[in-house]
Parts: structure tokens; C-alpha cells; sequence
């Protein structure tokens, strides 16, 4: 077995060195392990049955909260003070901020941040900020931030309206099959392009009580360089997008010259606004995230939506589910959450416990499928734009977002429901729920015969062309993790032989890595996708000893780290040569064991023993583990998570399996 030792630069080790050949010690303190940790995921449990954990992200969501509540006027002092002491104690050494845990500086990031200080009233003249204006002026000022950040700006007079890339509100009336149409963008993506396009064709001005000369590069001499004046590769579509950019700038001077406003930019501006309205949640949330959530308030209140509308109402008080308010040493502390995931976390905490032994009737099981039944989507959603004649069902990640359920979610409630077993006087049809289910999920495989998270054939790459989007994936094509999960859901139900499966495995040995890994999408990175992909496969047939199983197999191997955990830093979606490098995490470690497990072999259990003594000795007093780390992912090289309850809940999967394996 070959036991890699070598680190990535300023890597540290996370442990002891361990010894290949563990044999039964490891097995029996794997089931210590396993026993405390199962008494500590159930402790979690809320008493209405679901799971949630916290989704901790970076700080631009607790700035753009209080520059939203500026715009609208409603700031309070005691809101800033709370959020600004949370945006401080993230700040580093250097004076940046960074996107996640021990991360590289992120210019877009820090500037957002550093404003949001400004509002609280640190000054410039303070050390902490005159360091972080410095290091933003050392990398191209707010000349070189991404497009977002600058609308922001924008908002408040801080960047000129006409030197942002314009998207029209009439692009809403796009039929779907014309380039371009909203339905060509990610259902993220899209929610937030349609309140913009109205955010920015008003172009509104609400002066901060203070200006930022000291953000641009101009005022430091040698300073600028920044990522929007570096050379960019050669691309034949990048000058095609800059003149239709150009001939919209056009378009959009024609328009502002009509007095007030031309009768097709109104009608384009309430088409809008009925489109937005129609998405907000029961909770008053948009898609149950931050970005279409803050832009759809802008929009709607530029519109002439008053403060003390239902609509905005309800979108500013569903933020108090979505605010953390703790204790700090210097008072109180406060910061939002961009998503939460309550059906995910509930599912993937029933499938740990099953796997854990906990039987199909416990209580802890039983309440949580009620709960999970209860949220199945039976309306309608933008989904069946692609998909008009499939029947609604699914589930959403959230706890309110029933426009938008997901694939991904759906795979991992139907895992975790066949793992219970309801009393027969539940007052759920679990079997008919199951059954809707599968025929959603299948009927949503793309056509080449992979499943993405939210819909099918969201495949156009033009619209990634745009100068608009420079921030985040703004399309939803299939991805590894996504089809394992679905691959194995299905199997799970005894469809191993469908062609759905059939064509999801082909689509997954097409999208092996030469070196027998695969792409993560939604968790970090090479390590999750493979240890998703692994087990499917599995599932549905593929022999252990086959050759795709066993590179994998190898992969793993040869990322094992000395400590006998695993780890991959964020930056390998943007650095090969992080490729299934980093810290051992505990979340991490358990993705690859899941895969070693299921693969079997002596190498690969040689190097399974090896991972759960690592869980085994990092494991806390209380049964969890710590992870500062963020092994969740948002939009690939831009935006990343920590979910906190994965830290528990694939650990206690793996030690399950782990051990029923070696029994």
C-alpha cells in the first residue's frame, strides 16, 4: 500500500503518523466511536423529526445584509454593531478576508466587507482598515472587483450605472427556446438575473454618509492590475459578447431617452415584477437563498412596492430564520446564513443512523420520515419548462422552496426512506410518496444521461459568455455527484436494470478522471465526487475488480494523507496540484471511506482501517468532530460552505458501514 507523506505548501499534518496493519483494535474502537457519535446525531434531532445544521459561508452575506437594509432605510444601530463584530472577527492578519477557512485573500470579498465596516463606523484611519484599503488598492481597487460587487457600489453612488454590462428587462419576454431566455440560466442564477435586470435598468443613487476614494486603485500610485486588466486567452466569443454588450448599451441609451419610460421598458418592468412575486416562498424567501432574496427586495421596492407591502413585509421578516445572534465578548454577534438545509441534513442524518444500526421503527426515524413526507413538492415549478408533461413531486433543500425542488434532494430523501419502517397508522402513504418520487427524479435525467440539481438540459454555454456573469456557475448541466446519488436511489429500489441506470452509469465512466477520480460539484472536490460515484456503481453492478472501480480505488490510496485521513483544499477546483490535498477532515475522511468500503479488497480496507482510526482518534468527548474547514460547494471557484452537521453525519455512515464490513 502506498501511504503518501508528502504536503501541499504551508499544509500542516493533522496527526500522528499510523500504522498500516490495525486489525481488530481499529474495529473496536470503531464501534466506541460509532456508538458515541450515534448518541450525539440523535441528540440533534429537533422534537418536530428534522436535522439541521448551520451553512456557514463567507461575509459577504452579513455585509450585503446591512447595505440592503441601508438602501431601504431600515438599518438599525444595534443590527450593525452585532453583524460588524462578526465581519471584524473574520477579517486576517493582513487585514483581507478570504471565501473560506485558511483561504486565499478575495478582493470582491474584502471590499464588501470593508464598506459594511464603514458603515458601522470604523474609520478609515483605523489600522485594521487602512491595512485592508491598502491591500485592496495593491490589487486594482474597486476597478478590478467582480460585477456583483459593483452594483452594490453602485446602489450608492460609489461606480458609474453605465459602465456595468446592462441586461435588459425585456429579455423576459424570451420564449424559451430563444437564446439567451431566462430559462437558459440555473434556477439560482435566473432569480437573481431577473430582479437585476429591473435593479439596473432604474439605476437608482442612495449616497452612503461617506465616500471611498481610498478603495480606488487611482490613488496609490503603481497601483491597479487587478483581474479585469489582465490579458485574457484568445476567444473568438469574447469579442462576439463585448459587441452585443456594446449594441445594449445602445439599446439601453435609446430607451432612457423615451420621457419617463417607453411603454415596452414598463411593461417589461411589471412582467418582471409578476414574475418575481410569483417565486417568493410561504416564508418570504426567493429559492430559499441570499442573492435572489436581497435583489428581488431592491427590485420590488424601486418599483413602488412601500416597506409595509405583504411582499416586502414578508421578505424582510422570513431573514430573521436565516440570522445567528450569539454572544460575543464584546456583545452581540450576528450573522445570516445564505441557505439552509433542512430536508438535505434530515435525509443524510436518517441514511447515517441506518446505516448505524438504529432500527428501521426507532422513533428518532419514524418522526423524521413523517416530517420528510410532508415536504414532498406536488406543484409546479420552472422545472417544467424542460419537462411539461412529468408530474410534479421532489423535494426541495430548504424548508420553504417549493418552485424549486432538486434532484439531489430527492435521491437522498428516497435512501433515506426505505430505511424506515412507518406504523401503519402514520397517516402517510409512504409507498405512493416513494413512487412519485422516482418517477420525478427519472423523468428529470438530461439527454445525456446524466442528472443535474435542478434542471434537465440546462446545458446553453452561451449565457457564461456574458460579461454579466463573472461570478458563480450560472447553469445546471449534470454533474458526478448528482448522478451517483440519483443512480443509487434508483438501485436501491430494485431499477439497477432500467435504462435510466443503464445510461446514468455510461454517462459516469465517461466522466471518470484519467487519473480515477471524479469532479465534485457540490462538495469539495475530487474526494466527494469520488466517494459518491463509488458506491453507485457498486449499486448498480459493476463488478469491484473492473478497472474504473480499482483506479479509484488507487486514487484514494495515493491521497490517503500520513495522519490516515483525507482532506482536499477548495483551491483544487482552481489548482490541479490540489487535486486530493489538504488537512484531514472528518467529512472528507468519510467520503473516501465510503467509496473504499463499498469497493472492498485488502488494499482498499488495508487503507479504510487506517481512516477510521483517524475518526476514532480525532473524535471529540461528545461524539462529534471538529471541522473549521469547508468541504461544501456552492458555485465551483467562487463560493464554498461549511455544513456543520457534515462533520457527523458521514462519519457515523461510515463507521456503520465500516464495521458491518468487517463483520
Amino acid at each position: 500500500m502506498v501511504i503518501r507523506s508528502d504536503v501541499m505548501p504551508g499544509r500542516a499534518e493533522a496527526g500522528p503518523i499510523l500504522p498500516a496493519d490495525l486489525g481488530p483494535p481499529a474495529i473496536a474502537a470503531g464501534r466506541q466511536s460509532l456508538e458515541l457519535a450515534t448518541r450525539y446525531l440523535t441528540g440533534l434531532q429537533d422534537a418536530r423529526g428534522w436535522w439541521q445544521g448551520e451553512l456557514e459561508t463567507n461575509v459577504t452575506m452579513d455585509a450585503e445584509d446591512l447595505l440592503l437594509r441601508e438602501f431601504l432605510g431600515i438599518r438599525t444601530d444595534e443590527e450593525t454593531a452585532a453583524a460588524a463584530r462578526w465581519i471584524a472577527s473574520r477579517q486576517r492578519a493582513d487585514g483581507t478576508w478570504a471565501n473560506f477557512h485558511d483561504g486565499p485573500a478575495d478582493l470582491s470579498t474584502t471590499v464588501e466587507a470593508y464598506v459594511a465596516l464603514r458603515l458601522a463606523g470604523h474609520q478609515p484611519e483605523a489600522g485594521h482598515m487602512s491595512q485592508a484599503a491598502s491591500w485592496i488598492r495593491g490589487r486594482g481597487g474597486v476597478e478590478a472587483t467582480r460585477v456583483f460587487t459593483r452594483i452594490w457600489l453602485a446602489l450608492f453612488g460609489e461606480w458609474p450605472w453605465a459602465e456595468l454590462p446592462v441586461m435588459p428587462p425585456e429579455m423576459i419576454y424570451f420564449p424559451s427556446w430563444f437564446p439567451l431566455n431566462v430559462y437558459d440560466w440555473a434556477c439560482w442564477a435566473r432569480q437573481t438575473i431577473v430582479p437585476l435586470t429591473v435593479v439596473c435598468s432604474l439605476r437608482p443613487i442612495r449616497r452612503l454618509p461617506f465616500s471611498l476614494p481610498e478603495l480606488r486603485a487611482e490613488t496609490q500610485p503603481g497601483g491597479g492590475g487587478g483581474p479585469s486588466s489582465r490579458s485574457a486567452p484568445a476567444d473568438p466569443w469574447r469579442a462576439v459578447f463585448r459587441g452585443l454588450d456594446k449594441a445594449l448599451h445602445g439599446y439601453d441609451r435609446y430607451v432612457r431617452r423615451l420621457a419617463p419610460v417607453g411603454k415596452a421598458r414598463a411593461a417589461a418592468l411589471r412582467r418582471c415584477a409578476d414574475w418575481i412575486i410569483a417565486r417568493q416562498e410561504r416564508d418570504g424567501c426567493w429559492g430559499g437563498i441570499q442573492p435572489p432574496w436581497v435583489y428581488s427586495l431592491i427590485a420590488l421596492h424601486l418599483l413602488g412596492y412601500g416597506l409595509d407591502h405583504p411582499v416586502i413585509k414578508r421578505g424582510l421578516a422570513g431573514l430573521d430564520r436565516f440570522t445567528i445572534v450569539e454572544d460575543g465578548p464584546d456583545g452581540p454577534v450576528r450573522r445570516l446564513e445564505a441557505c439552509q438545509s433542512p430536508v438535505w441534513d434530515t435525509a443524510l442524518a436518517m441514511v447515517a443512523l441506518a446505516d448505524a444500526g438504529v432500527p428501521p421503527d426507532d422513533p428518532a426515524l419514524v418522526s423524521a420520515a413523517r416530517w420528510l413526507l410532508a415536504e414532498e413538492i406536488r406543484g409546479p415549478g420552472d422545472w417544467q419548462v424542460r419537462r411539461p408533461a412529468l408530474p410534479p413531486s421532489g423535494w426541495a433543500f430548504e424548508f420553504d422552496n417549493d418552485g424549486y425542488p432538486d434532484v439531489d434532494d430527492t435521491a437522498e430523501v428516497l435512501l433515506a426512506l426505505r430505511r424506515v419502517a412507518l406504523p401503519p397508522d402514520s397517516g402517510h402513504d409512504q409507498a405512493a410518496a416513494v413512487a412519485r418520487g422516482l418517477a420525478w427524479m427519472t423523468g428529470m435525467q438530461s439527454r445525456d444521461g446524466g442528472w443535474a440539481a435542478f434542471d434537465a438540459d440546462n446545458t446553453s454555454r452561451l449565457v457564461t459568455r456574458l460579461p454579466f456573469c463573472d461570478f458563480g456557475e450560472v447553469i445546471d448541466p449534470p454533474s458526478a455527484d448528482v448522478t451517483a446519488h440519483t443512480v443509487e436511489a434508483l438501485c436501491a429500489e430494485g431499477l439497477g436494470s432500467s435504462t435510466a441506470v443503464r445510461r446514468g452509469v455510461t454517462w459516469l465512466l465517461r466522466a471518470q478522471e484519467a487519473d480515477g477520480s471524479w469532479f465534485g460539484r457540490w462538495g469539495a472536490n475530487y474526494v466527494y465526487g469520488t466517494g459518491a460515484v463509488v458506491p453507485a456503481l457498486i449499486a448498480a453492478g459493476v463488478l469491484p475488480g473492473k478497472p474504473p472501480i480499482r483506479r479509484a480505488v488507487s486514487w484514494l490510496i495515493s491521497h490517503q494523507n500520513a495522519d490516515g485521513g483525507w482532506g482536499e483544499d477548495l483551491r483544487s477546483y482552481d489548482e490541479p496540484a490540489w487535486s486530493g490535498r489538504g488537512v484531514s477532515t472528518a467529512s472528507q475522511t468519510a467520503w473516501a471511506l465510503l467509496a473504499l468500503i463499498a469497493a472492498g479488497g485488502q488494499d482498499a480496507m488495508q487503507a479504510a482501517d487506517r481512516g477510521v482510526a483517524w475518526l476514532t482518534s480525532t473524535q471529540r468527548a461528545d461524539g462529534g468532530w471538529d471541522e473549521p474547514q469547508f468541504t461544501g460547494t456552492g458555485f465551483p471557484g467562487d463560493f464554498y460552505i461549511n455544513y456543520h452537521l457534515y462533520r457527523v453525519v458521514f462519519p457515523v455512515s461510515a463507521l456503520g458501514r465500516y464495521l458491518r464490513a468487517a463483520a
